[in-house]
């Protein structure tokens, strides 16, 4: 499960992330974009359902120092007993120059640096000098029993080639089924983790106006583009580049194909639901994270969400 969970504050997260295990749940999730941070939610999950694993999917390479990016994983990894996977990434000009004030350079770089160096700092050694992207004047972490795994952020074959030689496997998200054997293949190896978007909602019109307005600013952006460019739908996606281009935020989104919207946002029945996300894992998905998008069948407001979190739990309906 993708934490926080929309319409949620932090605080009453914890009787929902409490239940998360005996639902059928192993894992919380995190991203980093314009919301909460990705450390904080884990770290309250940590306290409140110790048993789930933890990862963040993805934290950017570029906001932090990779000295702090170190401690920071380490510190989680020991509040855990089931482990916890750092997902590092690029990001975009969007989050950290627009957003951050940082200059973007070198994205493929800086991830494959800062991979190298917290791979070494895991590993308790003592790192000091040049390491490409940037230089380090003397750092050694304590190491964290277990140490965190690694995984790479990725979208094409450069960064998930990367991900494949020299991190523990890769993280994805706004694909479809039909795309993950072509992400596998350039993986090479290694744990593909996905982040897929969830509306469990029998209403149609509904989830494809709500995907329509989720995923116009992503297909648009610099990084999903040349993704869904690589997967071959950038001529089904060209309608939806030229009216954002032009200001027309309603047109961009309005442009985006049903069976697009179909394919890139899991929604129906809870059991409906459920098929979906098995057919991705069928395709070559190892770790599907479902991020719930609201859905108007269970209301709104916490209780609603906390709705929504039991009726799509393994518990509940069958993810094979």
């Amino acid at each position: 499960m993708t934490l926080p969970l929309p319409g949620v504050p932090p605080y009453a997260h914890r009787r929902i992330v409490e239940e998360l295990p005996d639902l059928g749940y192993t894992d919380a999730w995190t991203g980093e974009a314009a919301g909460a941070d990705g450390f904080v939610p884990l770290a309250l999950a940590a306290a409140w359902a110790p048993s789930l694993h933890l990862g963040t999917a993805v934290v950017p390479v570029q906001t932090r120092g990779p000295a702090l990016l170190a401690m920071t994983a380490a510190t989680l990894a020991g509040a855990t007993r089931a482990g916890f996977t750092l997902g590092i990434g690029s990001s975009g000009p969007r989050f950290v120059t627009a957003t951050n004030g940082i200059p973007f350079d070198r994205p493929y770089q800086r991830v494959r640096d800062a991979l190298r160096f917290l791979r070494a700092a895991f590993a308790g050694k003592y790192l000091t000098g040049d390491f490409g992207s940037f230089q380090i004047e003397g750092f050694q972490l304590a190491v964290p029993h277990p140490p965190p795994r690694l995984i790479v952020g990725a979208l094409r074959p450069g960064m998930l080639g990367l991900a494949g030689r020299e991190a523990d496997g890769a993280a994805t998200n706004f694909l479809a089924v039909e795309d993950v054997p072509a992400v596998v293949a350039a993986l090479g190896g290694g744990e593909l983790m996905a982040r897929l978007f969830v509306c469990p909602t029998r209403d149609v019109a509904y989830a494809r106006a709500t995907g329509r307005r989720l995923l116009a600013p992503i297909l648009t952006a610099r990084t999903y583009s040349a993704f869904h460019d690589w997967l071959g739908r950038g001529d089904r996606l060209a309608g939806v580049r030229a009216a954002w281009a032009a200001g027309d935020w309603a047109g961009a989104g309005a442009a985006i194909p049903d069976d697009v919207v179909d394919a890139l946002l899991v929604h129906g029945s809870p059991e409906r639901c459920a098929e979906h996300v098995a057919r991705y894992v069928a395709a070559g998905v190892d770790v599907p994270a479902l991020a719930l998008v609201p859905a108007p069948d269970f209301g709104a407001g916490p209780e609603a969400v906390r709705e929504m979190v039991r009726a799509l739990s393994p518990a509940v309906v069958a993810y094979q």
